[in-house]
């Protein structure tokens, strides 16, 4: 073998001896023309041209080299196609080449060819959601086939998620490329909780594989740290304690520090600062480390509220996604307890609910417990619907019969589930995406594993979507009336839908409602199985408070209550925050009835602080504009046009009675606002200037009669522990608004 490896060499040294410059890199595509000049394109999915970049739809390409490359996400995954280039000699020892996108061998793979014979191919890093568009070097060692005349094909064959890919920048070359080293492990004794990965945000996405006894356990595309690190993030590994475990990366530069630089540890890499950190929200869920979106499974069980969220533990931006979890006793102070739900041979752990099965309908309780189940969406190929339980709140056990429900198309997902006690049969609301179209399928059953269709519900009215997913799904009392209910289906920017619901078919009978008027707020849920005879609903939304720089991302609203209030035009949901937020007060300002001029002395000049809330009931009267500064952010009332305008976003506030009642809520990453007896909620992630602790109210074009004016500085949930009110039982503190007396005039 090494005599013919001599050989080889030798021979390609004679077959390139007559080349001037040998050493020079011979260019065989750059593709920086208009067109693809010789080259010959079949298909849909390489157009008539290289691209500039990403196309529509697409995440950014990043790691091409010039202006264009090939980019074969024309029109969507779906597109197929090929290549092929005119025929060259092989002069040089390697073909060296840029390429990312998707990973199928068989059907995404830059070739070469020889005598019309695939001689090498290469293919991209991803086949799965999440991961990156980067293209990464990468070579053929091409010694073997000196002198030989070859040609480049690029094929695209596959279909759905991750079915293109990325091509640029094809050369000979002598000089063995900088490329990357293959499925590079490290083996590690565990002794401790965590292995802290380094992380290094906007690096390129590697495939980390944790492996316990040979057998891939998690998969997860993570951008480590070849050298310094931004920030650690945790692995919890305390189940093999004792054990050795492998981590396996698919590619890692030849002088890359990653696997060395893992460390173990029973804590988190600089914990002492974790919730002190300048960005973090102090009265506003978020993970301790890396990014958090739609929140998931929200459920009250064994005395404490749970909180399931997608999470990416090992990433500051969207991907891997996992279930975290959190629990609460109050709805304020969160305590997180780890990941629950981790990605596997389905796919990534999407969005869903969770309920307790209190009649173990399902056979998942155990010594008289019922179980606490967990709906979920497994996002892989196909895309489907699966469940886990628990016993405890604590351990989960994905069901060995996964999945309970199969793919209806590749766009369905996040099912919303409850119990129907009418029908004694539990309902699932899904979103399916269904040739181009937003839909909501109703299914029903006996035991949370066998499934039934029963209902599609269209979302799109002409020219207006409005249920699409993260669909939420429960009755409320209009007016507080037990006996006048009406079923709210809910969609992930809160739009909504009222109406009435047998257990099988919902009827709309007013659609396309606005819910919440602000910015940065998706995905709400509520909480199933509050007990308590009040029959509260309360919600939590993803609130979009980006914050670069730290080593977390995103948050949570404050936990809302939603009542359904009669008005002029039917039912509308109202949103309030909920009265446990008032233990969080620390220091307060009552100013009762007052009546306030133009020009007058500020009246809330004496509160100062960074965490504020601000009640407020008034009458306008001859007034224009009532104007407050909330650490510099303005929250205005336009009273000729009864809007509300909060950091220059408008959104409609009426009146009831000539009187308009207010609260704010500041944070460090923004403001919560509601006004109209909860018609309006302005969520709005914004971040006020962290040495600006003033709070100002003036008025214009008349005075104001305010029939009470209140503001308080609060403490941080992080730090203050005193729970308001225990779990379960029904505070007698005054409702957060006026009573409902009347209907107001049209939001």
């Amino acid at each position: 073998m090494k005599k013919l490896k001599t050989l080889l060499i030798v021979a390609f040294a004679v077959a390139t001896a007559s080349v001037a410059h040998a050493a020079d890199d011979l260019l065989i595509a750059d593709f920086e023309g208009p067109d693809y000049g010789a080259w010959k394109a079949t298909g849909e999915a390489f157009g008539s041209g290289p691209a500039r970049g990403a196309l529509a739809g697409q995440m950014q390409v990043e790691g091409f080299l010039g202006k264009g490359l090939v980019n074969t996400f024309r029109g969507g995954d779906d597109a197929t196609g090929a290549l092929s280039s005119t025929p060259f000699k092989i002069e040089r020892r390697f073909v060296a080449f840029l390429i990312g996108g998707g990973h199928n061998e068989q059907k995404l793979a830059l070739q070469l060819l020889v005598d019309g014979r695939v001689v090498r191919s290469a293919t991209g890093p991803n086949d799965r959601s999440g991961g990156s568009e980067a293209l990464a070097p990468d070579s053929w060692d091409v010694v073997d086939l000196a002198g030989q005349t070859a040609s480049i094909r690029i094929v695209d064959e596959a279909k759905g998620g991750w079915g293109h890919l990325n091509v640029d920048h094809l050369r000979q070359t002598d000089t063995r490329p900088k490329g990357l080293q293959k499925n590079v492990e490290r083996s590690i004794p565990v002794t401790a909780r965590y292995l802290h990965l380094p992380i290094r945000n906007g690096a390129p996405k590697r495939v980390v594989t944790l492996m316990v006894d040979g057998k891939s356990v998690v998969r997860n595309d993570i951008e480590l740290a070849d050298g310094s690190a931004d920030w650690w993030a945790p692995m919890d590994v305390s189940a093999w304690r004792g054990k050795t475990v492998t981590l396996r990366v698919d590619a890692l530069p030849a002088d890359s520090v990653a696997l060395s630089a893992i460390e173990q540890g029973d804590g988190f890499k600089d914990e002492g600062s974790m919730y002190r950190e300048p960005l973090r929200g102090q009265f506003h869920f978020s993970p301790k480390r890396g990014w958090n979106n739609d929140p998931n499974g929200m459920v009250f069980y064994n005395g404490e509220y749970h909180l399931f969220f997608q999470h990416n533990p090992y990433g500051w931006d969207w991907g891997n996604m996992h279930w975290g979890h959190a629990v609460s006793r109050d709805l304020i102070h969160w305590e997180e307890l780890g990941d629950k739900l981790l990605p596997d041979d389905m796919g990534p752990m999407f969005s869903g609910s969770a309920v307790v099965d209190w009649k173990n309908t399902s056979g998942f309780g155990k010594d008289g417990k019922p179980p606490l189940v967990l709906i979920y969406t497994a996002a892989g190929n196909p895309t489907v619907q699966c469940i886990a339980y628990s016993t405890d709140g604590r351990k989960f056990t994905k069901f060995a019969g996964n999945p309970v429900l199969k793919e209806i198309t590749g766009g369905n997902r996040d099912p919303k589930v409850m119990w129907h006690e009418a029908s004694r049969k539990w309902v699932m609301v899904l979103y399916v995406e269904r040739q181009k179209k937003h839909t909501i399928h109703f299914f029903n059953s006996p035991n949370l594993r066998d499934w039934s269709l029963t209902q599609i519900v269209e979302g799109d009215a002409p020219g207006k979507p409005y249920l699409f997913e993260c669909p939420d799904f429960f009755e409320l009392p209009v007016d507080g009336d037990p006996t006048r209910r009406k079923w709210v289906l809910l969609a992930a920017n809160s739009a909504y839908a009222v109406g009435t619901f047998d257990g099988a078919r919902f009827v709309p009978e007013q659609s396309n409602l606005a819910g919440q008027r602000g910015k940065g707020f998706y995905a709400p849920q509520t909480f199933s199985d509050i007990p308590g005879a009040d029959g509260r609903r309360i919600q939590m939304g993803w609130f979009q408070t980006a914050t670069k720089g730290m080593t977390f991302n995103q948050s949570m609203t404050v936990p809302l209550e939603l009542r359904l209030l009669t008005t002029a035009d039917g039912p509308r949901l109202t949103f309030t925050p909920v009265r446990e937020l008032e233990a969080l007060r620390a220091g307060s300002q009552r100013l009762g009835s007052l009546s306030l001029a133009p020009g007058a002395k500020n009246p809330l000049a004496k509160v100062q602080g960074e965490l504020l809330e601000v009640r407020a009931v008034l009458k306008p009267g001859p007034a224009t504009h009532i104007v407050f500064s909330i650490r510099g952010v303005p929250v205005v009332y336009d009273v000729k046009q009864q809007e509300l305008v909060v950091a220059q976003h408008r959104a409609p506030a009426p009146l009831h009675d000539g009187t308009l009642d207010l609260i704010i809520y500041c944070d460090r990453t923004g403001l919560e606002v509601f006004a109209s007896r909860g018609l309006c909620y302005v969520p709005m992630p914004v971040q006020p200037k962290p040495e600006d602790r003033s709070l100002s109210l003036e008025v214009q074009g008349g005075a104001v009669v305010f029939k009470n004016l209140e503001a308080h500085e609060l403490q941080s949930a992080w730090t203050a522990r005193k729970v308001m009110t225990p779990a379960g039982s029904v505070s007698p503190a005054r409702p957060a608004f006026p009573a409902n007396t009347a209907s107001p005039t049209r939001p």
